[in-house]
């Protein structure tokens, strides 16, 4: 039995209920492969021998957030800069459906959009992007056709 299509927009309300977020604007991308979640303090640590991922997601008020369960590798960013990333997985709620998702961490205090969601997770969950849907929230156009 194939999964139902799914069809969202170029910006989609999302939620990480085990980061304790409850909304926040995701950027859909289609020409990034991974996915990325803003933090504002990330750290490996050592917590009774065990290496440990210390993380802030989002707001600089957030919770601090500790799991071993991660791994590292190195992403190249959309102007050729190899970085290290530690990727977790989560649930993340779209659209009132609960999904399990691959993201990374990362600081994207430059960014105007906090969350970043690429193809990977696109493809994985029989996701297709309508940039029609939350053209309202659609602030990069500045009015230009």
């Amino acid at each position: 039995m194939q999964e139902e299509t799914v069809i969202i927009g170029c910006l989609e309300q999302v939620a990480f209920p085990a980061l304790l977020i409850d909304e926040v604007m995701a950027k859909i991308d289609t020409g990034a492969y991974s996915g990325a979640l803003h933090c504002n303090k990330i750290d490996v640590i050592d917590r009774d021998g065990v290496r440990t991922l210390r993380y802030q997601p989002i707001h600089e008020s957030s919770e601090f957030i500790e799991t071993q369960d991660f791994v590292s590798t190195h992403v190249t960013s959309s102007n050729g800069q190899r970085h290290k990333r530690y990727i977790i997985e989560t649930p993340i709620l779209i659209r009132g459906k609960q999904y399990t998702m691959r993201i990374g961490l990362t600081d994207r205090s430059d960014m105007k959009i906090d969350v970043l969601i690429g193809r990977r997770f696109l493809r994985k969950n029989n996701m297709i992007v309508d940039v029609r849907i939350g053209a309202e929230f659609d602030e990069d156009g500045g009015g230009k056709e």
